[in-house]
């Protein structure tokens, strides 16, 4: 599996071994050997054949617990299991009592081996059970027979099923985490593309439309050079005021800072100042002016940048795709809320009609997105021929 999911080893049987069974299996193994031992002197003696069985128990018991060091390497395990289980059916045959001792011999057959094997092993297992106990037996006994042998097919079936629901649950887990890399590496993209979008807005609303301002200011410039020089020399320090103000403009938005103008105050006299200097520089050519309605309040910086990259992205349409004459740009303040209307009497466009708006789309696009993470929403008011009227709400309850 890709997403840097590990796995654990593979595990051939159908009962994963694990290190506190192996060793609860041992300790029970040589238990039951020891009380068999018992069982089998008590009742027939230590005779020759006797030290036979008991030598054979003895082996028997040390190959089990010699498991921890068998080696993991192919045939190993294999190996060890089909030995430990040849022991196990030597002594039982030859002494039913040790039939008891089948079930850690099962586990281990379960652990190493895998399904079609395993449930081969284990009824051969059942079928000498069922014959020592057979043989030992006054008569024929059914459920000697029936019972082992319903016993080991219950056991081996749960068994198979356990391994198969774990096998699943693991899947799962492997495809929940690679799910979550996925997820992870998707939250990255996504938050990379809104950063990469925002920047884009910021970049377009600032620094586009002051570069605009500029080229305007030094185009007029160019053309009162001869016949007004004085005029050409006042655009040309505006322009270069302008650019100077767009170089803090790009240090603010590279360190995502409030406009200028806006640090600092607390009286909330600022943001209303800025607009009409914005005004003043992004509105040549155009009757400009500026209205403020309501008592100034503070205002969030996030808010007050809003207002100033949404004043300017107006002025910026009306200037260069509206042919505009006056422009009229308006602050509200109400208790809950900030409202920017920017009016101008220029050619207008169809807002219902994608495109209508020329180079509008761009800036007017980011004006409604930058409201819209604030909380506030933007509205666009134009026909053709009737002017534009763009209208931004922002909201000031609490967070001020």
């Amino acid at each position: 599996m890709e997403h840097g999911v590990s796995h654990a080893p593979r595990v051939r049987g159908i009962l994963a071994p694990a290190g506190g069974l192996d060793r609860w299996l041992q300790v029970v193994l040589l238990a039951l050997v020891l009380a068999c031992a018992l069982r089998y002197v008590d009742r027939h003696g230590l005779g020759p054949t006797g030290q036979v069985v008991l030598a054979g128990a003895a082996g028997f018991a040390l190959v089990y617990a010699a498991r921890a060091a068998v080696p993991t390497g192919a045939g190993g395990p294999v190996a060890w299991v089909l030995l430990t289980t040849a022991l196990w059916t030597s002594l039982t045959l030859a002494a039913p009592s040790f039939a008891w001792t089948a079930v850690p011999v099962a586990f281990a057959v379960l652990q190493v081996l895998p399904f079609s094997w395993a449930a081969g092993v284990v009824v051969l297992m059942t079928a000498v059970v069922s014959a020592g106990w057979l043989r030992i037996a006054e008569r024929f006994d059914v459920t000697i027979v029936v019972g082992p042998v319903g016993i080991a097919l219950v056991t081996v079936v749960a068994y198979r099923s356990l391994k198969r629901e774990s096998t699943a649950r693991q899947l799962l887990l492997d495809e929940l985490t690679a799910a979550q890399v996925d997820l992870a590496a998707a939250q990255r993209q996504s938050g990379a593309l809104a950063e990469r979008t925002r920047l884009s807005r910021e970049i377009h609303d600032s620094v586009g439309q002051g570069l605009s301002s500029i080229n305007l200011l030094l185009n007029a410039a160019q053309q009162d050079w001869d016949r007004s020089p004085e005029v050409a020399r006042a655009h040309v320090r505006t322009a270069a005021s302008t650019a100077r103000d767009e170089l803090e403009e790009v240090r603010r938005v590279v360190r995502d800072l409030a406009p200028a103008g806006l640090d600092g105050d607390v009286h909330g006299a600022a943001l209303p100042a800025a607009v009409r200097r914005l005004v003043e520089v992004d509105a040549h050519g155009l009757d400009a002016s500026v209205h403020v309605h309501g008592a100034p309040v503070p205002v969030p910086p996030d808010v007050g940048t809003a207002v100033m990259r949404s004043a300017r992205g107006a002025l910026a349409n009306a200037v260069e795709h509206a042919d505009a004459r006056t422009v009229v740009v308006t602050l509200t303040y109400h208790p809950d809320e900030l409202l920017l209307d920017v009016r101008d009497d220029g050619r207008g466009f169809d807002p219902a009609r994608p495109g209508t708006g020329g180079a509008r789309g761009r800036g007017l696009n980011g004006i409604h997105h930058r409201a819209k993470e604030l909380g506030g929403q933007a509205t666009v008011e134009s026909s053709p021929g009737e002017g534009t009227t763009l209208s931004v709400a922002f909201p000031l309850d609490g967070r001020s």
